[in-house]
């Protein structure tokens, strides 16, 4: 009970820290958002042939959706582990009494928190400003957003273990989060017979996609239970938890790779004198 006491209170601090933080809460939470309203409004009413003469914004909605959770879960989440890594408060925790583990679950906590809220933004913003239904299967939408959300958590615990520095967190996770964001029709829709689709169908930014889309919207012939694509996402997942469990450090990169050139330049100047 009292671990669970101090995971709970530490959402609290984490929720409390990222409010109290309103420049990048309103980033955070608002891209979703600001995007919606920006392809909705230039290009929301026209149709697509790829959805079969379907409205574009009815992709948009649930594109979003599926946005803000990798958004959180993902690229928040990496650039804020890398930073307090770094700045030595990962290691800190190591003294304090609170387990590990439960900062570890407070944290992916907090990023499902902001995750929840974003998908509820952009649901209300589609229902009440263009007209979008809400989901047509919400128990599918709702297993899409919590494997999505796990295996997004884990992909960025995993890949916060691959940057170097802290200068390097925001830029190199950014990049490659948007450049698979375009890769994979998040900004349009991809004929499924497209080299880009058939490319993306690799990564599971466009599996997360088309999953969210196949639980919202009503197709003809199309389940709303995307199996495939919710093993993709979970299959990524497992591969990110392996990678982060093996590489995961408490200490900053920095210190430790300063260390070791200590270590190595006593050791040659003890090899010199001993000659």
């Amino acid at each position: 009970m009292g671990d669970v006491v101090l995971t709970a209170r530490q959402v609290y601090y984490e929720q409390l820290n990222f409010w109290l933080n309103p420049i990048g809460a309103v980033f955070t939470v608002g891209f979703s958002v600001i995007f919606l309203l920006l392809v909705g409004s230039s290009a929301g009413h026209q149709r697509s042939s790829t959805l079969g003469g379907g409205l574009l914004i009815s992709y948009y909605v649930p594109g979003f959706i599926a946005y803000g959770v990798m958004a959180a879960c993902f690229n928040s989440l990496t650039i804020n582990l890398v930073v307090r890594r770094e700045m030595g408060l990962l290691k800190r925790v190591r003294l304090s009494p609170l387990p590990a583990w439960a900062m570890m679950a407070a944290v992916s906590a907090n990023a499902l928190i902001i995750s929840a809220v974003q998908v509820v933004l952009v649901l209300l913003i589609g229902r009440f400003g263009y007209g979008v239904p809400f989901p047509h299967n919400l128990l599918a939408l709702v297993v899409v957003l919590v494997v999505g959300a796990a295996s997004f958590t884990a992909l960025g615990l995993g890949t916060s273990t691959l940057v170097p520095n802290q200068e390097a967190g925001a830029p190199i996770t950014s990049v490659v989060f948007f450049v698979l964001l375009f890769l994979s029709g998040l900004w349009f829709p991809l004929a499924a017979s497209s080299g880009l689709a058939k490319f993306s169908s690799y990564l599971p930014v466009r599996h997360m996609i088309v999953a969210v889309y196949d639980a919202s919207i009503t197709q003809k012939g199309v389940s709303s239970w995307p199996w495939h694509d919710l093993v993709v996402m979970a299959a990524w997942g497992v591969v990110a938890a392996a990678v982060a469990a093996r590489r995961w450090s408490w200490a900053p990169r920095q210190a430790r790779s300063g260390r070791g050139r200590m270590l190595s330049g006593a050791g040659a100047a003890g090899r010199r004198r001993s000659q």
